[in-house]
């Protein structure tokens, strides 16, 4: 038995944090990913060209250094709006809200590319016959496209959901206690790191396969009806 020293709660409530920031951030992710793939399937040159730089430039930046720059970013524009109003008191972000917006925002730009591929493999034919019988594009988007991009979708969602999971473990730098913090202020009073290290890998490792099975249960029910080669 793995004597936490009575820190079992400080871990689980670590956890149900990494939870929470999880789904927030690929919540954000997603908005972000069909605004932006949208977008890279414009006619509009200049839009088309806007999302194309957001993608290149967001996928070509560590998550490390784009969690840093928004949080201390952030703090220094309060503090300068703040001193506007005759305040000398220092402002700081709230931790929360900067590592779901950082980590949303990064991880936008990959289901941007999910997103754009999952429309793409829409059969043109229906699309084309939709508008042929006079669907209006709401219905067209509401009974045609989304029913297909969410199945042709959700592999790839699957794949960016364990990841963002894992770089949940980034905001532990700006305090957030999360798991990955939790385990580094427990391990600090205890001066027993390799303990609860080990503890949050393996809960981090329980996140995942309790996902993958979720992940393939929506798999099957996305794909219900539809017939395979």
């Amino acid at each position: 038995m793995i004597d936490l020293h009575g820190y079992g709660w400080q871990m689980l409530l670590g956890l149900g944090m990494t939870i929470q920031a999880a789904l927030a951030s690929i919540a954000l992710a997603i908005l972000i990913g069909l605004i932006a793939a949208a977008a890279k399937l414009s006619r509009s040159r200049v839009v088309r060209k806007i999302a194309e730089i957001y993608t290149i430039t967001i996928r070509g930046i560590p998550d490390y250094i784009l969690l840093i720059l928004v949080f201390f970013g952030t703090s220094n524009v309060l503090q300068l709006i703040a001193q506007q109003f005759g305040s000398d008191e220092y402002i700081e972000m709230p931790p929360f809200p900067a590592s779901v917006f950082s980590i949303g925002f990064v991880y936008g730009a990959f289901t941007t590319e999910v997103f754009r591929g999952a429309i793409l493999a829409v059969p043109k034919g229906q699309i084309e016959a939709a508008k042929a019988v006079g669907m209006r594009p709401f219905l067209l988007w509401r009974r045609i496209l989304m029913p297909q991009v969410i199945r042709f979708a959700i592999p790839g969602l699957g794949n960016v959901w364990l990841v963002l999971l894992k770089a949940t473990a980034l905001m532990s730098i700006v305090n957030l206690e999360e798991l990955t913090r939790k385990a580094a202020i427990s391990a600090g009073y205890t001066k027993d790191p390799f303990t609860f290290f080990i503890v949050a890998a393996f809960l981090y490792l329980c996140l995942t396969i309790v996902s993958n099975i979720g992940l393939e249960l929506l798999e099957r029910r996305a794909s219900r009806g539809v017939r395979r080669a």
